[in-house]
């Protein structure tokens, strides 16, 4: 961790109320886990384009609150992540194969790093 990733989690950590902030996106993101991992199962066993389409949207939008939420509460690496997955979404959707019924191997690897990392958050405050 740089001094500067340091210095921002020492800052969050002496906010006052932050800690009932952390402890209710630590238990959004249990739920929201499985709902991203919900989407992407459905769109990885859809055929029809527009039901892969509007489940990865939805797995989007949700890693995008995760996203903006995380570094803000001492997470940075699982802000990375989960933007990194949005990224790897918004690109798929607005590329060439947006409306097919595809999901590319990478959304899953980058869907399988950001849940790996999840996960390790929420054991590390269990």
């Amino acid at each position: 961790m740089d001094g500067r990733a340091a210095g921002v989690k020492d800052i969050v950590g002496s906010l006052p109320g932050i800690e009932t902030v952390r402890t209710r996106f630590l238990a959004l993101l249990k739920e929201r886990q499985g709902t991203i991992a919900h989407h992407a199962v459905t769109a990885w066993n859809s055929t029809d384009p527009k039901e892969v389409r509007n489940n990865l949207e939805s797995a989007q939008n949700i890693l995008h609150k995760i996203s903006g939420t995380a570094g803000s509460l001492g997470f940075a690496p699982l802000g990375y992540a989960a933007r990194d997955c949005e990224n790897g979404i918004i690109d798929h959707i607005e590329g060439i194969n947006g409306n097919m019924a595809a999901f590319p191997q990478e959304i899953i690897n980058r869907l399988d790093i950001f849940i790996s990392l999840s996960q390790s958050v929420l054991n590390s405050k269990a």
